[in-house]
């Protein structure tokens, strides 16, 4: 009796595993964050932190050159909704132009969404913002999260996240992440040495637009694949 060489049994064979979609791990990222963020919420509006006074106290009484104010006034506006809003809608109406469909569509609905998140925590926290120190621009609202700080996390790291995937070169994607994590500190930076938020204000933004862009970054990277991928209609531009 020979061996034929052939062992593949029906039942014999290992099923593959079932991979889970990248669209549900990625609405997991962003529901992580937006826990964290409340959870975050909940402890600073009952608890002080000792590093959010000593941070505070100590940056005003060295206060640093007299041209700093000026600049630190003038970049925290990067982060403000204004300026958020006329950075997405000229990037979404350039992906649109260039046809890329998905890309724009998830990069307007990740910025639309993020305002709301960060609102909706506000609302919930209700934290009182700093008061040891004199305010060096005019503020309202409540304290937690920065809404700077997560505002410009969500959308900056979110713009380099999605950019990224339709761009081939990886020097250019790299670049374009280096800015966008160059912005997001230095806005959320500002935002403690004007004496307008706390430390911890600005860590729970951080915190919520990165895990915020990684998981837009995922599903529209699993959407992206789902349909086929995503290609610019050269024939169509000529």
């Amino acid at each position: 009796m020979t061996d034929t060489g052939d062992h593949r049994v029906g039942s014999d064979v290992a099923p593959s595993p079932r991979r889970v979609p990248s669209l549900l791990v990625g609405l997991g990222v962003i529901a992580i964050g937006l826990a964290l963020m409340l959870a975050g919420g909940y402890a600073t509006s009952r608890w002080p932190f000792a590093f959010d006074r000593v941070i505070l106290v100590s940056l005003r009484a060295w206060h640093g050159p007299s041209w700093l104010p000026k600049v630190a006034a003038d970049i925290t506006a990067l982060g403000g909704g204004v300026v958020l809003t006329i950075v997405v809608v000229a990037v979404v109406g350039l992906l649109l132009v260039q046809r890329l469909w998905l890309t724009a569509l998830a990069i307007g609905a990740a910025s639309l969404s993020a305002g709301m998140m960060v609102d909706l925590v506000k609302g919930l926290a209700v934290r009182t913002r700093p008061d040891l120190v004199p305010h060096l621009v005019d503020v309202t609202g409540y304290s937690f999260p920065s809404g700077h700080a997560a505002s410009s996390a969500c959308i900056y790291l979110t713009l380099a996240a999605l950019g990224g995937q339709v761009t081939p070169d990886r020097a250019t994607r790299r670049y374009l992440l280096v800015i966008a994590v160059l912005l997001v500190g230095a806005i959320g930076s500002s935002r403690v040495y004007l004496g307008v938020h706390w430390p911890s204000d600005v860590i729970g933004g951080w915190s919520f637009g990165t895990l915020w862009a990684l998981g837009w970054w995922i599903a529209t990277a699993g959407a992206r694949r789902a349909i086929g991928g995503e290609h610019l209609d050269r024939a169509a531009r000529d």
